[in-house]
């Protein structure tokens, strides 16, 4: 009999402990004990792995989990010191003092805490992984360019084109309740998104989130990828360099072409903004581009080589770019030495070989001075890598490779123009970005003095990641609507900074007239719509002018009493 009995209560026991548990989680105390528990747990467990893996560990959970600041509380930095929360980190103009107060999404960020927040987990689902529910399809332009290589532009069509259109007319028949506008545009067309995707190209799951949430807000979406990347053929023997904007130049102007009267934005994500911010520089006035956003951008290209990645993601990079590399190995061959490349360990060591003649199989001395290359060209010498006299005469000194690694940068620092970027441009950038050098490298006097350049500064989000926590509500515009939106919120706040954007000089062309003449700074003057080909001038690096808090404070504004948005054409 008492076999039996402890027979039954071994049977009996496990469903005995399963309803204790049970009605022990039912109280609160014990509840959230457990989950206190269960957090310190995984967190020790996530420990282990990252030190395993050799990843970058970020131990200050308390400041992942604290409450955020109220709106608008503390963002505009005029001196660019590091702060808790997010940071706006811009010239007091009167455009970053419009953006605050109709740009609801730059407010008031809600990131994720961690587990979902960890930088870690975020760039590699942001990068590798990523909600396929709304699957888009893109139709291919393949673009010639003057020196017979190739681009492609993709153009996003959804598949579920019936959805798309419904909710623009919703957005659009609640807007008109509302009195307010739809997205900032100029005319009554709709306005064009180009994306720029990381320099390795593809298409990550981060940019096709931003292709669907730009095509449910009434966008036209164009994906640009440069030569050799994304499938697009390389008909040339010669790669696209990290800051040449002369592929992306002529592909902007293929858009314009397209859409003549619509307004046209772009978003570069990660090292991507290389191209964009060099195009933005080169062009100048003349840029076809209303405005501009990069997300987790590379601001200073050298210093991002040089410093040390993180062992997994510096592999996985080196992988992609000579996994294309290896593709058109034999007709580098001739010019490149390739098996040195594909043995390459670092970035760095891999962009010099393919880009710097101190480095290549046949072009092991110095590249002759500007003045001799006119005799060089008659001769159609080998080191213009075959291309014809007009076309390497066209494209300057940017047809031989760079002599060495100082002067690739010379020519190729996404922010050698600065000086002469004359659209807004919204930098997203998390201080735990494991993928970009230390947050405490950024160059912020430049943000500081130039009013085209904002910096949103956050604690976290990771490389191209800003998770939200949950559902986010977010101020719409100015007439206070509360708009519900899920998912990422760099991609929120890029469409809706666009928006402000063009609002704000939509109302500065309208109501900034003067004795002198209009005071927008879009009122466009071109004599052509397309423009010829210029020759590419000297590329320097302009040394910023670097500015003390106090100087800027002082300055500001008297400074803004004078500044206008107005843009000159010289095309």
């Amino acid at each position: 009999m008492a076999s039996f009995v402890w027979d039954y209560l071994l049977w009996l026991g496990p469903s005995l402990l399963l309803l204790l548990l049970y009605l022990a989680l039912r109280r609160p105390r014990i509840r959230g004990w457990t989950r206190l528990a269960v957090r310190a747990a995984s967190w020790r467990l996530w420990v282990i792995i990252c030190v395993i893996l050799e990843l970058p560990l970020d131990r200050n959970i308390r400041a992942w989990t604290r409450e955020p600041k109220s709106p608008g509380e503390d963002i505009l930095s005029g001196s660019g010191q590091a702060s808790d929360g997010h940071r706006l980190i811009c010239k007091p103009t009167a455009l970053a003092k419009y953006l605050l107060h109709h740009c609801g999404s730059l407010a008031r960020p809600r990131l994720a805490s961690w587990p979902k927040g960890d930088p870690h987990l975020q760039t590699l689902s942001s990068l590798l992984c990523g909600q396929q529910g709304h699957r888009l399809q893109f139709t291919r332009d393949n673009l010639f360019l003057r020196d017979g290589g190739i681009v492609a532009l993709d153009w996003a069509v959804g598949t579920r084109l019936d959805e798309v259109v419904g909710r623009r007319r919703w957005e659009g028949r609640r807007e008109h309740q509302s009195g307010g506008k739809s997205l900032g545009c100029f005319t009554a067309t709709p306005p064009v998104l180009l994306l720029i995707p990381e320099s390795w190209g593809g298409m990550t799951p981060h940019l096709k989130l931003l292709c669907h949430q730009a095509m449910r807000l009434g966008f036209y979406v164009v994906v640009f990828h440069a030569r050799g990347t994304a499938g697009c053929p390389l008909t040339t023997a010669r790669l696209t360099e990290f800051g040449d904007p002369a592929d992306l130049e002529q592909a902007v102007a293929y858009v314009h072409n397209r859409h003549p009267s619509s307004v046209m934005v772009a978003v570069s994500e990660g090292s991507g903004s290389g191209i964009l911010l060099s195009y933005l520089g080169e062009c100048g006035s003349s840029s076809y581009l209303t405005a501009a956003a990069a997300i987790s951008p590379v601001l200073q290209g050298q210093l991002w080589f040089e410093t040390a990645m993180p062992s997994i993601y510096r592999w996985g990079v080196l992988f992609h770019r000579k996994l294309q590399l290896s593709r058109y190995a034999s007709s580098f061959r001739g010019v490149l030495d390739v098996d040195r490349a594909l043995s390459c360990s670092s970035l760095r060591d891999l962009e010099e070989s393919l880009s710097c003649s101190s480095a290549q199989l046949q072009q092991r001395t110095p590249s002759p001075p500007i003045s001799s290359r006119k005799s060089r060209l008659s001769t159609g010498s080998h080191s213009s890598q075959g291309l014809a006299p007009s076309v390497a005469w066209s494209l300057g000194e940017r047809a031989y490779p760079a002599k060495d690694w100082d002067n690739y940068w010379e020519r190729n620092e996404p922010l050698r123009d600065a000086d002469e970027v004359a659209v807004p441009v919204l930098c997203i950038r998390s201080r735990d970005d494991p993928l970009l050098p230390p947050a405490s490298s950024l160059p912020l006097p430049l943000f500081l003095s130039n009013p085209y350049f904002l910096l949103v500064l956050t604690d976290r989000g990771g490389h191209c990641g800003f998770t939200l926590e949950g559902r986010e509500e977010m101020e719409g515009g100015r007439d206070g609507n509360e708009v519900e939106e899920k998912g990422n919120w760099s991609h929120i706040a890029v469409l809706e900074y666009f928006r402000v954007v063009a609002d704000f000089l939509k109302r500065e062309e309208r109501d900034g007239v003067s004795s002198d003449g209009p005071r927008g700074e879009y009122s466009r003057s071109r004599t052509s719509d397309v423009a010829p080909p210029r020759r590419r001038r000297a590329n320097m690096i302009r040394k910023q002018r670097l500015e003390t808090p106090e100087e800027s404070s002082v300055d500001a504004e008297e400074e803004e009493k004078n500044f206008t948005w107005k843009r000159s054409y010289t095309r």
